[in-house]
């Protein structure tokens, strides 16, 4: 399960900047890097604030190189992103990624938009995040130190006394929000006044999730952590970076519009990549895979792209893994939710397509039925939701060394 199928390539994808990115309250940030907790203060500009690149890079455990007038090469852990004062961008292997605005020197030292480090750098699954909610950027040590970059300090590797309750090592989770940012994905039932949403619910679900899992000693990764669109083919690459060991995407059901009496359905579904079988199975597989309008054309990969992966994924025990693993959310949720248990599915979803390694993604609930569009709102519902899959994750993940363990050697 953990091998991975082949060297994995990643691509740079330009980000859409829409609305003004909004500077952090207070004018400062805190980096969470491999020397503690620092605070930097923000210098104020048009694009939300521009930190000192060499300062965060150092904080991080990374460094800055002048490698020419007005041009800088920021490493960290196995990454090389390239900086000239004035441009508006960041390069990367040749690729242009986007920034809210140029590289300034200020002092004599360059500054970047935070932007940067909030957006842009976490991408790349090398263990440094940016929590919106704290404005702060964090460093994961167990995902850096894989790839400590030449020169660079090596980060303190944190221990973890409950080693994923009782596995033989630490587990890492890619947990994927679905949807987001300017794709909205399902709109629902009214509750408490405003209909569903089901970025905001796969949001909220997702990050309990994150923390069920971590406090059970398992890694978490997140595709996204705040209201932005991530594209659908980014997601499976940002779990292959992070060394990923399974895959989790939350996501909110809705009813066929075909069916009779469409918002009495209700209940909850878990998919893994496959061909479907069933319109039903086809019906969720479109709805999810609609992100591609939300999407330039730039994102969207060849006609026959899925099919060829699908192909080749079908060799590998990904598609058994990832069938297993679905069974066992399916039976914990089962514990929790009060409509009927629809079972495994099958389909041909994108974002699944791209992560090489078990993969499932979870309908928790029909957001078009008003019965599951409460319990989805609800904390005690998002909790249980989250509880459930976390449960799975680390049950799957018992029983797959158990199989190795039995496996003749």
């Amino acid at each position: 399960m953990m091998r991975r199928l082949r060297p994995l390539v990643v691509a740079a994808v330009a980000l859409a900047v829409g609305a003004a990115f909004r500077a952090p309250p207070g004018g400062v940030i805190r980096v969470k890097g491999i020397t503690g907790d620092t605070v930097v203060r923000l210098t104020p500009s048009a694009g939300g604030g521009l930190v000192p690149a060499a300062v965060v890079a150092r904080l991080l455990g990374g460094s800055l190189d002048r490698v020419g007038e007005g041009r800088w090469r920021l490493g960290l852990y196995g990454t090389t992103l390239e900086l000239r004062e004035g441009l508006p961008f960041a390069t990367f292997n040749g690729y242009a990624l986007p920034l809210l605005e140029s590289t300034r020197l200020i002092g004599g030292a360059p500054y970047v938009s935070l932007q940067l480090f909030s957006e842009i750098i976490p991408r790349f699954g090398i263990g440094i995040f940016w929590d919106h909610a704290r404005s702060e950027v964090r460093l994961f040590p167990a995902i850096a130190t894989r790839s400590v970059p030449s020169g660079a300090p090596a980060p303190t590797v944190v221990p973890v006394s409950n080693v994923s309750a009782g596995l033989s090592r630490r587990y890492t989770v890619v947990v994927d929000a679905g949807h987001g940012g300017r794709d909205p994905g399902m709109q629902g039932a009214m509750v408490n006044g405003r209909p569903l949403s089901e970025a905001r619910i796969a949001l909220a679900v997702a990050q309990r999730l994150a923390r069920e899992l971590e406090a059970k000693g398992i890694l978490v990764i997140m595709t996204r952590t705040t209201d932005t669109l991530i594209a659908r083919g980014d997601r499976g690459p940002i779990a292959n970076r992070a060394n990923g060991d399974l895959f989790i995407s939350v996501h909110v059901n809705s009813a066929n519009p075909r069916w009779k009496n469409p918002t009495s359905a209700r209940g909850f579904e878990t998919f893994y990549l496959s061909t479907a079988r069933t319109e039903d199975e086809a019906h969720v597989a479109a709805m999810e895979n609609d992100v591609v309008r939300f999407e330039t054309d730039s994102d969207a990969p060849p006609p026959d792209a899925l099919a060829f992966i699908m192909n080749d994924l079908a060799r590998n025990e990904h598609l058994r893994e990832s069938s297993e693993l679905a069974a066992v959310v399916q039976q914990k949720l089962a514990a929790f939710h009060q409509g009927p248990n629809r079972g495994v599915k099958q389909g041909g979803l994108i974002v699944l397509s791209t992560a090489y390694m078990p993969a499932v993604l979870v309908e928790i609930g029909f957001g078009s039925n008003p019965e599951d569009a409460r319990w989805m709102s609800s904390e005690s519902g998002q909790l249980e939701a989250a509880t459930a899959m976390a449960d799975a994750a680390v049950e799957y993940l018992h029983h797959y060394e158990r199989r190795l363990r039995a496996t003749p050697r």
